[in-house]
């Protein structure tokens, strides 16, 4: 079942960059309107004999990918977006370590049910997410692995109305079944068994995600409000955002999870780019926090990097 899941979303995402690229190159009402961009940021220092206290090296590099295939005939209309980031920093006294890496993959199909506008419609929205390898508890002796790829994954699709207004829209979706996987290394002992020096033992990494570590995957049914704002703010500078709200009927429904996503896309002319990404996520199953990792919190990362770039279409 999971392998069957994982195999569908990956032709999904397969199929959906794919057919753009067999397609005219025209923006009509029969093909594909497509956008995009790659930005590849690179930021180094160093010092030697530095009274003032430096790293002796540091190297950051980041890159984006961000990409749009939306087609619309008669009152429908298939968007599809796609968001990967992946960056590095690398200094003479930790080495190489992760700050961003992230896998989001958004698809929703709408059928027009307004008469005289296309404010109100009817689909269904599906959602993946997750990351490229694994990250790790750097605060740790030795550091410990906390996620990896599909671990966790997350796969929600949900049946709903889309309301839309010219740069902004809301899909809300009552019934919305989500997946929670956990496929890679669910036990994830740093010591051999489990057991640690002192006797005790390891708590399997994915019960940190609330998901049983024999079975790897956990299904909710819950609500889902999915918002979406983007709008140029000002002359080649561009504000979007997505957040995603999602109440779980089976296990404490008042306690919302949350996705937040942001970008700030600054253009200074056709190949260099400023960018400002922030992500917010609440989730009350990850329990990877407080004084004994065992609380959930707020995560939040933020990344401004400035780099070359290129459009896509």
């Amino acid at each position: 079942m999971r392998k069957l899941i994982f195999t569908l979303f990956t032709f999904i995402l397969t199929f959906s960059l794919f057919s753009q690229n067999t397609t005219t190159g025209n923006n009509n009402k029969r093909g594909w309107a497509t956008e995009g961009y790659f930005s590849f940021n690179v930021g180094q220092g160093g010092s030697r004999n530095w009274a003032a206290g430096s790293e002796k090296f540091t190297l950051q590099t980041a890159a984006y990918f961000n990409y749009q295939a939306n087609r619309k005939w008669r009152k429908n209309i298939w968007e599809n977006s796609i968001d990967l980031s992946y960056a590095l920093t690398n200094s003479s006294s930790t080495g190489f370590r992760k700050t961003d890496d992230k896998i989001d993959f958004v698809s929703m199909f709408r059928h027009r049910i307004s008469k005289k506008d296309n404010v109100v419609g009817g689909g269904a929205w599906f959602n993946a997410r997750t990351q490229f390898h694994d990250g790790f508890d750097y605060t740790e002796n030795p550091k410990e692995r906390i996620s990896g790829l599909m671990a966790p994954g997350y796969l929600t699709l949900g049946p709903g109305f889309d309301i839309r207004a010219k740069k902004a829209s809301l899909f809300v979706s009552p019934f919305a079944p989500r997946l929670i996987l956990f496929t890679n290394r669910p036990y994830s002992f740093n010591y051999q068994g489990g057991v640690k020096p002192d006797g005790s033992q390891e708590i399997p990494l994915s019960w940190h995600y609330n998901v049983d570590p024999e079975r790897q995957v956990r299904f909710e049914l819950g609500a889902l409000v999915s918002f979406k704002f983007k709008s140029e703010v000002a002359k080649n500078i561009t504000y979007s955002t997505r957040a995603d709200f999602f109440s779980n009927y089976l296990d404490d429904p008042q306690n919302i999870d949350v996705f937040w996503t942001n970008v700030l896309h600054m253009k200074v002319n056709n190949w260099l780019i400023v960018n400002y990404n922030f992500d917010l996520i609440y989730d009350d199953d990850v329990k990877l926090f407080g004084e004994n990792h065992n609380k959930a919190a707020t995560q939040m990362r933020s990344q401004l990097g400035v780099g070359f770039a290129a459009r896509l279409k």
